[in-house]
């Protein structure tokens, strides 16, 4: 499979071999496994001493002739803290119960059962990485993914392939080169816009919301500083960075990553 490797003016530079990892069958089955597998919740709850920080108990007993009875007393048979004690009469009130002020919760959020104790095999893993990254050399899998390109008749070539003199460009720059590549209908999604959420979502921790945007795959040893698009190592790219959601992410490369992930996928068949 050939692709073409484009010059920061948008130009065709020379055409290269790209790795059989681009050619994998897609098996969205283990993609979901693995993002499922992968999906974290910040665990949360009640300290497991809440509301039982006094000292009642449930030996109150309801018999005649015994110390500290409530028989006769009129009172429900919950655990009580004693605040006042004279004789054999007490001032006491309702504890540790839910129905009492300052109990337990009835039935709190239990952090042990928001852990995330799922795991993977290696071998699926690598699979799950091979069908991403082929994905994003599919414009099906790229219109399944982006409903507003569903009736355009794009004829980019996949995936997109760039000189490693895009890595040192400016921001600005970048942005300006991207749009040469992409175009007018894919450079509206490849940047990374911010949005206030409407309805109540504001009031409970999630105010803003974004759209995922482009991701810049560069080699080991090149380095990109911006904040419009994502960038990401090809020693670190992950299925979560392309194809969470679904597969199919608009994704770029360097000529240098993707050297860098033939070499990652050889070693791993070591």
């Amino acid at each position: 499979m050939k692709a073409d490797v484009l010059t920061v003016g948008g130009k065709k530079l020379k055409e290269i071999s790209l790795p059989n990892l681009f050619s994998s069958k897609i098996r969205e089955d283990i993609i979901s496994k693995i993002l499922e597998t992968k999906k974290v919740q910040q665990p949360y709850g009640p300290s497991p001493q809440a509301g039982k920080s006094n000292s009642a108990s449930g030996k109150i007993r309801h018999r005649r002739h015994v110390w500290k009875t409530h028989y006769g007393k009129g009172i429900a048979r919950i655990p009580r803290k004693i605040m006042t004690r004279k004789g054999s009469q007490f001032n006491w009130t309702g504890a540790t119960v839910p129905q009492a002020v300052g109990g337990r919760r009835a039935h709190p959020p239990k952090p042990i059962s928001m852990i995330n104790n799922n795991k993977i095999n290696k071998k699926e893993m690598k699979i799950a990485l091979a069908s991403a990254l082929t994905a994003t050399g599919k414009i099906e899998e790229m219109k399944k993914r982006y409903e507003t390109l569903g009736n355009l008749n794009l004829k980019k070539q996949l995936p997109l392939i760039v000189d490693e003199e895009f890595s040192k460009l400016k921001s600005k720059e970048l942005l300006e080169n991207f749009k040469k590549i992409l175009g007018e209908e894919l450079f509206k999604i490849a940047i990374i816009k911010k949005s206030v959420r409407s309805g109540k979502g504001k009031l409970r921790g999630r105010k803003y919301k974004s759209n995922a945007g482009l991701l810049f795959v560069v080699g080991k040893n090149e380095k990109v500083k911006t904040s419009m698009v994502d960038v990401k190592s090809s020693e670190n790219v992950s299925v979560l960075d392309l194809a969470k959601g679904k597969p199919g992410r608009l994704t770029v490369y360097t000529e240098n990553a993707i050297e860098d992930l033939s070499k990652r996928f050889k070693e791993a068949k070591k």
